[in-house]
């Protein structure tokens, strides 16, 4: 079974492909001059499909980051992906960046994930062994920072961890630790694949993890 996943919604741009459980390809893009990695999504799957020797229609399962995160991060991958698995008639997987971001934590302990969500507010999820006791959802400061840490492996963002830091919580920040996510995410697709039930992972189930609203920007003009 060949598995294609992408994400564009953290710092960098992963695609890896999949065959089996064994990698075929796993490219890391960052920004590059002006222009935001999100950007080299599309060619850098067409590279990878061509160096293998596939097309798109080779492929079995797609899998992408559902968020939160950048929010033209998340549009630019949730809607390549919706458009090649409608076309295709393949299965979508959507996982959320929390879930991805708890596999850096290789120890036994419970996993927080927190990542700032601006206006003095974290997303945040906590995953034990793999399992999700905390879906993502919005967290204020003053939860945050009441939170009980103990025998807790926290992911943060730099942000996250400077609010965290402030109150003697350890983190591990995850734009420090080159941990690749690519291979996370395409390991969990596998691994949620293998135990779907029929149409469960349809392309029109897929839907951005937001947790809130996207920025409006409001012209002058439309003010007037």
């Amino acid at each position: 079974m060949k598995i294609l996943t992408f994400d564009t919604s953290l710092d960098k741009t992963y695609v890896t492909l999949s065959d089996n459980g064994m990698f075929l390809a796993d490219e890391i893009i960052e920004n590059h001059n002006e222009k935001y990695h999100s950007a080299f999504l599309i060619p850098t799957i067409v590279a990878i499909l061509k160096a293998n020797k596939l097309t798109m229609q080779d492929i079995d399962v797609i899998g992408t980051n559902v968020g939160p995160g950048s929010f033209t991060g998340i549009r630019a991958c949730v809607t390549v992906a919706r458009v090649m698995a409608q076309q295709l008639d393949i299965p979508l997987v959507g996982v959320s960046s929390l879930e991805i971001l708890s596999k850096i934590n290789s120890s036994q302990s419970k996993t927080l994930v927190v990542l700032d969500a601006r206006k003095q507010q974290f997303y945040t999820a906590i995953y034990d062994n793999g399992e999700q006791i905390q879906a993502p959802k919005l967290t204020s400061k003053e939860e945050l920072l009441n939170k009980d840490y103990t025998n807790t492996c926290v992911i943060s963002d730099i942000v996250s961890h400077d609010v965290l830091n402030e109150a003697s919580v350890n983190t591990t920040v995850y734009t420090e630790v080159n941990a690749d996510l690519g291979k996370y995410l395409n390991t969990i697709v596998q691994n949620k694949i293998s135990k779907a039930q029929n149409d469960e992972y349809i392309w029109a189930k897929l839907k951005p993890l937001y947790l809130q609203a996207p920025p409006v920007t409001i012209s002058a003009k439309n003010k007037q």
